[in-house]
């Protein structure tokens, strides 16, 4: 997948998709909300219901209308527990929160000024009113998810269902989405499995190609006959081991602008490389927002330059990824290391890259990098 479903992209074959993979194993596959792995019918991913709620447009607020939305699509899952279940089953509840376009104004109870924003988001009067606007999204999806927990209790299913909570990328806002740092890479994942204890916290590294493997250890199920990359987090959960990966991969590729990136992380570094020569942040690929527009107004975002071609951050001592240590002498062999895991990964995976420059699909569109928005 390597671009917006919405821009012309797909997966070269839906096939190989987990909920095609539990639905020809017998379970009732439900979509309920928003997925980004296809712009043809569902069903193409293995889901044999799929609901899709109205927006109500009395709500003039686009990011209230959107939050609503999430509300409908919650009771209607929670319809469909209550009802008889003869099949296992598995739902996928897609929330549009927290994207954006966040509510114009935060819950009346939420005082930006009283909210800090994660690093790398600025600690100013912008920047925290965006952020207690985002913070409205996130406390309407617990609400949604306790909703969800509540009604698997009441219906005696709470013993006897994996309930996973995760996200695709990280908070939309500059420095986050759209990067290969752990602010745009180190998304939520939370898992409530019966038979396991509750608030265990891991710091092992972990992905979300470990997902798919998980749920054939937890289901019985034989893993399908195509590679799975990932690993079963099972053990980790049973405390039978730390760690599952010396190292995980992340790449960009198309967003709305082609960013062409690609990212090793082990558990002290991070190795960032960029294969293209655009020399400017691209502005596309940040959502707009209070954040972004404070940034473009006061400190010339627009001309900023963009990371260099190869970066490598020693997390111990730089959590943020701030200062490259790529030209470091005393980090040579470092770099020589992390450079040699990427390429191993690229051949394994026969990343497209390997056979040169990308190019978007036939129909597929693009903005430009020297745009301003999405």
């Amino acid at each position: 997948m390597l671009g917006l479903v919405h821009r012309g992209f797909g997966l070269d074959d839906p096939g190989k998709h987990l909920v095609n993979y539990l639905h020809g194993n017998g379970y009732r596959t439900v979509l309920a909300g928003i997925q980004h792995e296809t712009s043809d019918k569902p069903a193409t991913l293995g889901y044999e219901e799929n609901i899709q709620a109205p927006m109500d447009k009395s709500i003039s607020d686009l990011g209230r209308r959107f939050m609503a939305r999430d509300s409908v699509h919650t009771e209607r899952v929670c319809e469909l527990l209550r009802q008889a279940q003869e099949r296992p089953f598995f739902i996928s509840l897609g929330l549009f929160s927290t994207h954006r376009p966040f509510p114009e104004e935060p819950d009346a109870d939420l005082e930006a000024n009283y909210l800090r924003g994660p690093l790398p988001i600025l600690d100013n009067d912008d920047c925290r009113r965006d952020w207690a606007a985002f913070c409205t999204m996130a406390r309407h999806v617990d609400r949604c998810f306790g909703q969800v927990l509540t009604t698997l209790a009441e219906q005696g299913l709470a013993d006897s269902t994996l309930v996973i909570v995760t996200t695709d990328h990280g908070p939309a806002f500059p420095w986050m989405k759209c990067n290969l740092n752990d602010a745009g890479c180190g998304v939520m994942l939370m898992l409530r499995m019966p038979g396991m204890p509750a608030g265990v916290v891991s710091d092992a590294l972990v992905s979300h190609l470990d997902v798919f493997p998980t749920l054939c250890e937890w289901t019985g199920l034989p893993r399908p006959q195509h590679e799975l990359r990932g690993r079963s987090l099972m053990p980790l959960l049973r405390g039978e081991e730390q760690e599952l990966h010396d190292d995980l991969f992340a790449e960009i590729n198309f967003h709305v602008a082609l960013d062409v990136q690609r990212s090793v992380r082990s558990k002290r570094y991070r190795y960032v490389r960029r294969y293209d020569d655009y020399e400017r942040v691209i502005l596309p690929n940040i959502d707009d927002g209070l954040s972004k527009r404070f940034l473009r107004r006061e400190a010339d975002l627009d001309a900023r330059a963009r990371i260099p071609e190869e970066q490598l951050f020693d997390l111990y001592y730089d959590p943020l990824a701030c200062h490259s240590v790529a030209a470091e002498a005393s980090h040579a062999p470092v770099l020589a290391d992390m450079r040699q895991r990427l390429q191993s990964w690229m051949v394994a995976t026969q990343d497209p890259l390997l056979a040169g420059p990308l190019k978007a699909p036939t129909g597929s569109r693009l903005s430009r990098q020297d745009g301003l928005e999405p």
